[in-house]
């Protein structure tokens, strides 16, 4: 199965055919909203025999823009729809076996909704957990 790099570029992949969303498959130094960022979160090995499947749990931090804007609170509201252009969740599950490196993906939940400070800066984001079996 495919690696951890693979994986997370695999992500990132799906993730960029939202319009107007920068991607990154590593966590940038100075990202430039709007930005999904994929993160390995953590890894669950031998869920079945002889190494049969590995769980990976990614984070994908969606960072929109300024926490003043009024503008940004809707469109993060676009990303974390379950439908439409904007939604990161179909998004990411638009290829759930990315290109048939893994057996399957899904988006479980957006978490963590609200402001986050990023260089003394304050920025409107959400969290996705992404779980990939391999």
């Amino acid at each position: 199965m495919a690696s951890i790099s693979a994986i997370r570029a695999g992500i990132a992949a799906n993730l960029g055919t939202v319009p107007g969303l920068r991607t990154s498959a590593e966590i940038p130094d100075n990202p430039s909203p709007p930005i999904g960022i994929v993160n390995l979160d953590n890894v669950e090995y031998d869920g079945a025999l002889n190494r049969g499947l590995t769980t990976y749990n990614f984070q994908v931090t969606l960072v929109v823009g300024r926490a003043a804007e009024r503008e940004m609170q809707r469109k993060l509201d676009a990303y974390c729809d379950t439908t439409g252009a904007q939604s990161v969740k179909l998004a990411i599950e638009s290829d759930k076996t990315l290109s048939g490196e893994v057996y399957d993906l899904r988006v479980e939940r957006s978490t963590s909704i609200g402001s986050i400070t990023i260089n003394d800066q304050t920025y409107l984001a959400a969290e996705f957990t992404v779980t990939v079996f391999a």
